[in-house]
């Protein structure tokens, strides 16, 4: 059988996941697994939430509106525009990942830069789509080399994924606004943002839509917990992008889970949805930020990656190396899967989650702290 090498690589995460998994059951030994990106301090609790879907309606059993259901976008023109949006200019897309690789593979640029701290997935969707990428060292370099961006994309991620780290809006906005006089198109992809930030009061995706050259793609895996349902969504006011990202949408999937959609418009846009948003969004602010604290106490944060920013997670970079950690039962990812940093220099750390019980936590770091 002939086939296509993409020449993409697989996931180092889930390959640690089935290791881990491995050593779990050949000791007979419990592991903390914070190598995987999810919020796991608690589950939402959805038990009230679904007691107001129709299962039996078309709503659910016929296929949705191509682009997402006029609903839900009109719930996240609400939610994160403050209504200043149009919701035509709003795409349901099956999570982050998926509008990426779809936003990707539709722009025509020579390159698309990425911070040299970075997602994975970054570099291996840009593989399999053909496109040329290279890295920036940070935001003053994006600055300084406007002439060299003129003719391609850059994407954002704020807070950072691996870092976990938050800059200032202010700082960012300005920087938005010279891409975008440049010519350059701006990727903005938050997904962590709208854990830590109160939905009514964040009014920074209505700034953010004033600008011709910027997309975003966001995702409701991280700020509701919902990564196993697959659901975010795409906003360009790019009518050339809109209409070749429509035609993308049909003939990859031919629409986004009906469910799904409906389930995230009951949490934007009802009392018990809201209610149940909201605590977990509190109690995962809260499990995330003692176990932040936990690290630093400790001299376990990395603080060279913290010099002009502000940690807030999902994710850390500890000064451990994969080896140390797994020694006490913790699962990381090593950081150079996610950096251009020398090998040699950044074997010296890992990325883990600290989105996790903070009890828990402790428990397993207390034991490397203590011997």
């Amino acid at each position: 059988m002939k086939i296509k090498l993409s020449g993409a690589k697989f996931s180092a995460i889930v390959e640690n996941t089935v290791k881990i998994k491995k050593l779990e059951k050949d000791r007979g030994e419990e592991f903390l697994f914070l190598n995987r990106g999810i919020n796991a301090v608690v589950n939402i609790d959805l038990s009230e939430v679904v007691k107001t879907i129709d299962f039996n309606s078309n709503d659910i059993q016929v296929y949705p509106p191509n682009n997402g259901r006029v609903e839900l976008k009109n719930a996240i023109n609400k939610s994160y525009f403050h209504n200043q949006a149009n919701s035509d200019n709003i795409f349901a897309v099956a999570g982050g990942m998926n509008g990426l690789r779809l936003v990707t593979e539709i722009i025509d640029v020579e390159k698309i830069y990425i911070s040299k701290l970075y997602w994975g997935a970054y570099t291996n969707v840009m593989t399999m789509n053909k496109v040329e990428f290279d890295f920036y060292e940070d935001f003053k370099f994006l600055e300084d080399n406007l002439e060299l961006l003129k003719d391609s994309a850059v994407i954002i991620c704020d807070p950072n994924n691996p870092v976990g780290d938050k800059y200032d809006d202010n700082l960012l906005l300005e920087l938005v606004k010279k891409l975008d006089a440049n010519g350059t198109i701006i990727i903005w992809d938050s997904p962590y943002r709208r854990l830590f930030f109160d939905n009514e009061r964040d009014e920074y995706y209505s700034k953010l839509i004033k600008f011709e050259n910027l997309i975003i793609v966001e995702s409701f895996s991280k700020s509701v917990g919902l990564s196993g349902q697959r659901l975010g969504f795409v906003h360009s006011t790019n009518k050339e992008f809109n209409k070749e990202f429509a035609i993308h949408i049909l003939y990859t999937g031919n629409g986004i889970n009906a469910f799904v959609q409906i389930l995230v418009e009951k949490l934007l846009t009802t009392e018990v949805g809201k209610k149940a948003a909201h605590r977990f969004k509190i109690d995962t602010i809260i499990g995330i930020t003692q176990n932040i604290k936990y690290l630093r106490d400790n001299n376990l944060l990395a603080e060279r990656f913290y010099k002009d920013s502000t940690p807030v997670g999902i994710f850390v970079i500890v000064n451990k190396t994969f080896d140390e950690l797994l020694s006490y039962n913790i699962g990381s990812v090593a950081l150079p899967y996610f950096t251009t940093l020398p090998k040699e220099e950044a074997e010296k750390y890992s990325r883990i989650s600290v989105s996790v019980p903070h009890d828990k936590f402790v428990k397993y770091f207390s034991k490397m702290i203590n011997n």
